[in-house]
């Protein structure tokens, strides 16, 4: 049976055994990156900077030529709330309860309203509504220096009271006397005249507007009632203004108002989308066009003189595509 055999020697009598059976292999040697010294003091960089109010254009080394000063980046900003709108803080907690407000009561008001009632009848509450409004629309555009469109909306007025039945049906629209509704007010002729838009403003009940459209709506909303007098001063015709008013208004506005909700920035497209469309309605007044800006994102319209696409060989195809092509030529 094999074993083992422990053998006990000193370490010196080890080490000349090992010796004897040859040299050991040294270890490859290994690269090292050099290692250069810097010699740094903190008292040698105080002594050779410069004082602090030091031209640079004097200072050894800091020369600044028009290039260097070329390609600073300057960042300005403004901190606060936006020129147009200083009360922003409270048109949009305005806007936030406004918003919970429509959502559980006004919309579904409004959804009742469109489907519950026969479109006859909601198409005759709004002409009524409309026909009660044409008064001020005479008005202002006889303010406004615009005797053919006065001459026209007195003209509704006149064919709708009587023979649309008060305003119930729009008889002067129709297409053999073809008298179109125009919307107008005092806050137009504001407008016309050069008068500023004033703040803009969110208010609880009359929604997105500013200063001058509530001065110039409560003057719209109060010529009956006090010129006309009797039966437009009771409570009833008000109420009922209001209501059907209010309620057209947000049918109308439905999909615009679906859209700025499903945006980041509920509150700021709410008040752009609205200035634009006010400034928008003044400059149409003022015989001046204000284009919309396209969408960053529209597909760029071929030219017209193409010759059609079938006509074409693949290679030139293939060229055209990729002169259309965002970055192509």
């Amino acid at each position: 049976m094999p074993g083992l055999l422990l053998i006990s020697a000193p370490p010196a009598l080890f080490g000349a055994a090992l010796s004897a059976a040859g040299p050991v292999p040294a270890p490859p040697p290994q690269a090292y990156l050099p290692v250069t010294p810097i010699m740094w003091s903190l008292a040698a960089v105080q002594d050779s900077a410069p004082p602090a109010d030091a031209d640079p254009a004097t200072v050894p080394g800091e020369e600044q030529d028009d290039d260097a000063q070329g390609n600073e980046i300057i960042i300005e900003g403004s901190y606060g709330p936006p020129a147009g709108d200083p009360a922003e803080q409270f048109n949009a907690e305005s806007y936030r309860i406004s918003q919970a407000v429509d959502q559980a009561l006004v919309e579904p008001l409004a959804y009742a309203y469109r489907d519950g009632l026969p479109g006859p009848i909601r198409d005759g509450l709004g002409n009524v509504v409309r026909n009660l409004g044409e008064p001020s629309n005479a008005l202002n555009f006889l303010l406004q220096g615009k005797i053919g469109k006065t001459f026209e909306t007195l003209g509704r007025l006149a064919i709708n009271s009587t023979l649309g039945l008060g305003g119930l049906i729009d008889v002067a629209g129709k297409p053999g006397i073809g008298l179109p509704y125009r919307r107008n007010g005092f806050a137009n002729t504001f407008g016309y005249y050069g008068g500023g838009s004033g703040p803009y403003l969110y208010l609880p009940i009359t929604g997105a507007t500013t200063v001058r459209d509530t001065i110039g709506g409560l003057l719209d909303q109060a010529l009956l009632p006090f010129v006309v007098g009797k039966p437009f001063d009771k409570f009833e015709y008000a109420a009922t203004y209001f209501v059907v008013n209010g309620l057209d208004s947000r049918l109308e506005f439905d999909a615009e108002l679906a859209e700025i909700r499903e945006s980041d920035d509920p509150y700021g497209m709410r008040r752009d989308t609205y200035l634009a469309r006010r400034e928008r309605e003044i400059a149409a007044l003022k015989g001046e066009v204000i284009e919309e800006p396209e969408a960053e994102d529209a597909a760029p319209t071929p030219p017209d003189d193409l010759p059609p696409e079938a006509s074409l060989s693949l290679s030139e195809r293939l060229q055209i595509t990729a002169g259309q092509a965002p970055g192509g030529r």
